[in-house]
């Protein structure tokens, strides 16, 4: 029996089918549930093997993007996903499910870093030029911690599509931490693999470092705002008609398949 993938869903989420094919191509099984179901039977989330926040526009971004998702993992499922990290699952959050992992404190990880008074390390805030992006890019393999990103050298290409993708530490001093901890999993870079230095639109929401994506300290964690699961397929790239290939958002996912399967 193959490993299975819960792919969980919101009020507003999209994209969802979209990582599910990436997922079934890679080699694993991927499974729907609504969050309100999971909410009724919380033991569902520790019968799989994988977990997905999908992209979207969860609860339609009210109070910020992911900020409502957040909450809710926070509210009710605090617990089994630590219990699930913990145990080396791995987990990946797309765009809006970046921004949710961000904003319930998942991600940099690290409870240190959690303020009293509530702030959060680090946030995923409005794109620098004030307005939605919607483009190609490339990303380029970082982390050789990160489980998805392990051993990839080849630069990915796929769609953004976000107005609040900007990735901001709460000061240095964190944003070093995660940088020596091996926790910048992909950045946005040119066409020939060399860093953006923050030029638009190579880095399309000016976040800091060029981050496109972290992991978690443990490496099982993914949040990255691009949507690999969009180019999965070479028909899937605006130009495949005049002969551009490579450079799948694939080898992404199976590279999580593969740790999984190895639990």
């Amino acid at each position: 029996m193959k490993p299975q993938a819960l792919i969980l869903q919101a009020r507003g989420t999209n994209r969802d089918f979209d990582v599910a094919e990436a997922i079934r191509m890679a080699g694993m099984d991927a499974i729907f549930i609504p969050l309100n179901e999971l909410r009724i039977n919380k033991k569902h989330l520790l019968d799989f093997q994988m977990l997905i926040l999908p992209g979207g526009f969860s609860y339609a971004d009210s109070l910020g993007a992911g900020k409502l998702l957040a909450l809710d993992l926070n509210s009710y499922f605090k617990e089994e996903i630590s219990v699930f990290i913990e145990s080396g699952k791995p987990v990946i959050g797309i765009c809006n499910g970046f921004q949710a992992l961000v904003k319930s404190g998942i991600l940099p990880g690290d409870g240190e870093w959690n303020l009293e008074n509530g702030s959060l390390p680090a946030t995923l805030t409005f794109n620098e030029k004030g307005r939605f992006e919607c483009r190609w890019v490339y990303i380029k393999p970082v982390s050789q911690k990160c489980v998805w990103t392990k051993g990839l050298d080849e630069l990915i290409e796929c769609p953004i599509a976000h107005g609040e993708g900007n990735f901001q530490t709460i000061n240095h001093k964190l944003l070093t931490m995660i940088e020596s901890n091996d926790q910048i999993a992909l950045t946005y870079t040119h066409t020939d693999g060399s860093s953006a230095n923050g030029e638009y639109p190579i880095n399309p929401n000016g976040s800091i470092l060029d981050i496109a994506g972290i992991c978690n300290p443990q490496g099982n964690v993914l949040g990255l705002m691009p949507h690999p699961e969009n180019h999965i397929r070479a028909f899937q790239h605006p130009n495949w008609t005049r002969g551009v290939s490579g450079h799948s958002g694939l080898v992404l996912f199976q590279n999580g398949v593969r740790y999984a399967s190895s639990l």
